[in-house]
């Protein structure tokens, strides 16, 4: 059974979390984890008691979020037009990469394999983007040879693009070229 955190506990790990959330979103994984505490107006052994170590926070802090990225697929699976659908989930993948930067390194990283519960979110995210995919080529409107690792492709190429480009939606355009790129004719 989980003990409950006393009522200062449970605001200190929300302001914690809140205070990741904001600056891995802004700086990356690499983020400061001192600027994290500070930000979040605790002492750092106050992180590191409720945060043993970087992994810990960030599998704390992006558990709900890449929930966020399974409910994608589940989204577009509702899509009636299989196109739009596959448009829509990529279109929603690169945004969130473009809006934040942890969250965009922890999609193409395989550096949190190990850690469960964000393993057990990436398997049912790879499955729900495979069943869009087959979806889509049944409709005949997606390249028979697309896969799920291609998938896996865009967004580090988009990664790359969010992170070396100085215009904020280059994102866009490289989604753009992209999709016709896959596009059955």
């Amino acid at each position: 059974m989980a003990t409950r955190l006393r009522a200062d506990a449970e605001r200190n790990r929300a302001a914690l979390l809140a205070a990741a959330r904001e600056i891995f979103g802004e700086h990356g994984l690499d983020a400061s984890l001192d600027e994290i505490a500070r930000r979040a107006g605790v002492g750092n052994a106050t992180l590191y008691r409720r945060f043993p170590t970087r992994r810990d926070l960030i599998a704390e802090v992006f558990a709900g979020q890449m929930t966020e990225y399974v409910e994608l697929a589940e989204q577009a699976l509702r899509e009636p037009d299989p196109w739009a659908a596959f448009v829509g989930y990529l279109t929603r993948l690169f945004e969130l990469q473009a809006t934040d930067r942890g969250l965009s390194e922890l999609l193409v990283s395989t550096g949190f394999d190990d850690d469960e519960r964000l393993s057990v979110l990436r398997v049912a995210a790879q499955r729900g983007a495979s069943e869009v995919i087959v979806r889509a080529q049944r409709a005949g409107a997606l390249r028979a040879d697309f896969t799920r690792r291609d998938i896996s492709l865009l967004m580090r190429a988009n990664a790359g693009v969010v992170r070396a480009s100085p215009e904020s939606d280059a994102w866009k355009r490289q989604l753009t070229l992209l999709l016709d790129g896959v596009a059955r004719r």
